[in-house]
């Protein structure tokens, strides 16, 4: 019985599994900030393929890593405003090392450092932890939570089946799929005059054919009753006629 086991095992075991993650989490992380001159570089920044159970066993150990460089960065704009821009060994600089205003920045970057050495820890790339903290903090300071998602993709992968998906950043605004509100065709002068046209041609040919459809039923209606008028006179002749036939018989 698997109680109290949480994740997916993805057929690995556990040494295996924690460097697929950490991987995985390096790669999306750097793919942020492509080399353009790399031939293996991603096509859309911030966003890598992989399959749909390992898509969801890496989104919370990306999360949870976006979530502390964000905690870091209010921190680290404080410790920045006791900050010299002096050049390192100059005499300036010796100067600021010296006085109390260093301690004070000293105390105020620490907890900055401890967070850049947890995700080291976790990651195992210094490139990757610089976009963290300097790139992805900044882009979702104002974001709580959900900063990335999983799109699944129509594609199977050749050889298992298994089925493929996007993992990305959220935030950007040539990946967001943005629903345009259908607009109503602009209808100039002429087109506007055509339409009038058109409509009263159709109205007078509506009326004429009505006009035609009254009179051919008026002339069938009168040939009817000439008919009938006709047809009357003959039957009341051989009306006469039958008793006159009926007497001789007799």
């Amino acid at each position: 019985m698997r109680h109290r086991v949480r994740g997916r095992h993805l057929g690995r075991t556990a040494s295996h599994r924690k460097a697929m993650f950490r991987n995985m989490a390096v790669s999306l992380i750097k793919s942020v900030r492509p080399d353009e001159d790399d031939p293996q570089a991603p096509k859309v920044p911030g966003r890598i393929v992989t399959t749909v159970p390992k898509a969801k066993e890496i989104r919370p150990f990306v999360e949870k890593l976006v979530t502390l460089a964000r905690k870091a960065l209010p921190i680290q704009r404080q410790a920045d405003e006791l900050d010299t821009t002096a050049e390192k060994n100059s005499a300036e600089w010796k100067a600021w090392r010296e006085s109390s205003r260093w301690n004070e920045w000293n105390q105020a970057i620490a907890p900055v450092i401890a967070m850049r050495r947890r995700a080291f820890a976790l990651l195992r790339d210094k490139e990757a932890v610089d976009i963290l903290f300097d790139d992805l903090a900044e882009q979702f300071e104002e974001r709580h939570g959900g900063y990335t998602r999983i799109i699944k993709l129509a594609k199977r992968r050749l050889g298992d089946g298994g089925q493929l998906a996007f993992i990305e950043f959220v935030g950007d605004e040539s990946r967001d799929r943005v629903k345009k509100k259908p607009t109503a065709p602009v209808v100039t002068d002429a087109e506007t005059d055509e339409s009038e046209s058109s409509s009263t041609a159709d109205v007078e040919e509506d009326e004429n054919t009505a006009e035609t459809v009254a009179a051919d039923e008026a002339t069938g209606s009168g040939t009817e009753e000439s008919n009938a008028d006709a047809e009357t006179p003959e039957v009341e002749a051989s009306s006469q006629t039958e008793p006159v036939e009926e007497e001789e018989k007799e």
